[in-house]
């Protein structure tokens, strides 16, 4: 088993990586506090994991609750039935609850637990590859409101994360390749020889070559652990972790929440990041085609959807966390591995790049 360390001092904690792990009782009596323990789960994911989760836990006083799934969901309402089981059951603060599921399970049972007597502990079981490679990592919590994307949320970190390689066997096709959105990220941002492994060894997988996952899985946690370690609650470089969000989150809200996956809104949001750094004569044209023949390779759009305008883009950007006084700050590409923060950018050249992508 591969274990790596999140270093955030006394927040800090390990990720597990490996198969066969998600009912390793062990795992969890290192990190559970207390006796009462709430598993937060999806209809999708129940009928797969839940029986093998709570197998683990039979020295534990368990809830379970699973919530309808997907991205339409990932709301304050959603929140709120969480907290009525913990209401209900008569859960103190030494209580744990377990995230069990993808990105949007992970990331409301985590603003649950942020909130929820001003903070109780919580568990990561990531299921999918996008929450993995990413979101499980880093402790950020949140959902949507309806004009933007994650903009109610705290910092939150878990206790630990517990990546069973074996559940991704289980996932459909389309998650696998909307989770390769966020692999290829951490290539782009400062690892252009793990993005050259990326692109020899895409076959592999997307064809669930385990040796391929686990690699992939522990390089981009450790990229991703490295940089949350020096910036933890983004007030400078963690915001390269947003390569392709900005223009991303853009489309999801636009096209409603769960339409498109949130992996492919990032493959066209990194494509988009791409050209507009060409045409800012940052970025050679080679490099930037390399990265969208990339993200086409993985199967994901590289191109925004076509009944979305530049303004509409524009509009929603302007609602995007990354705004500070009204600037907003968008992640650039000097180069394949070379991403930079900027907020001093062409708003012209924006405007005309984005103009001819949604042409």
């Amino acid at each position: 088993m591969t274990t790596l360390n999140v270093d955030l001092g006394e927040r800090s904690y390990p990720i597990y990586i490996n198969g066969n792990i998600l009912g390793d009782a062990d795992l969890y009596l290192r990190h559970i506090k207390g006796n009462k323990v709430l598993i937060v789960t999806d209809d999708n994911v129940a009928p797969l994991y839940l029986a093998t989760l709570l197998e683990a836990l039979p020295s534990f006083d368990c809830q379970h609750l699973a919530l309808p799934a997907g991205e339409a969901h990932k709301n304050l309402e959603t929140v709120n039935k969480i907290y009525d089981v913990l209401m209900q059951s008569h859960f103190d603060r030494n209580c744990t609850i377990i995230a069990l599921g993808g990105g949007v399970v992970g990331d409301i049972t985590g603003f649950a637990a942020a909130t929820y007597q001003r903070g109780v502990a919580f568990v990561q079981v990531p299921t999918t590859l996008l929450a993995q490679v990413d979101s499980s990592v880093g402790g950020k919590t949140g959902v949507n409101h309806p004009l933007g994307k994650n903009m109610i949320g705290a910092f939150h970190q878990p206790a630990c994360v517990i990546a069973d390689m074996n559940t991704l066997d289980t996932l459909p096709q389309r998650e696998l390749i909307a989770g390769m959105a966020e692999v290829i990220k951490y290539g782009l941002i400062d690892d252009s020889e793990f993005f050259e492994w990326i692109d020899q060894h895409m076959s592999d997988l997307l064809g669930l070559n385990k040796d391929a996952l686990a690699n992939a899985v522990e390089r981009s946690c450790t990229n991703k652990s490295r940089i949350v370690a020096a910036d933890e609650r983004e007030s400078g470089q963690r915001a390269l972790l947003n390569l392709g969000h900005t223009f991303g989150h853009a489309i999801e809200t636009a096209q409603g929440y769960g339409n498109w996956l949130h992996g492919e809104a990032i493959g066209a949001g990194m494509c988009l990041a791409a050209k507009y750094s060409h045409d800012l004569g940052l970025m050679d044209e080679q490099q930037a085609d390399r990265v969208c023949r990339t993200i086409e390779k993985a199967g994901l759009p590289s191109t925004p959807p076509t009944n979305m305008t530049a303004d509409r883009c524009l509009e929603l950007m302007s609602h995007d966390k990354k705004v500070r006084d009204k600037k907003l700050t968008l992640v650039l590409m000097r180069g394949i591995g070379k991403s930079f923060l900027c907020n001093d950018f062409d708003q012209k050249q924006l405007s005309k790049t984005l103009t001819l992508a949604f042409d």
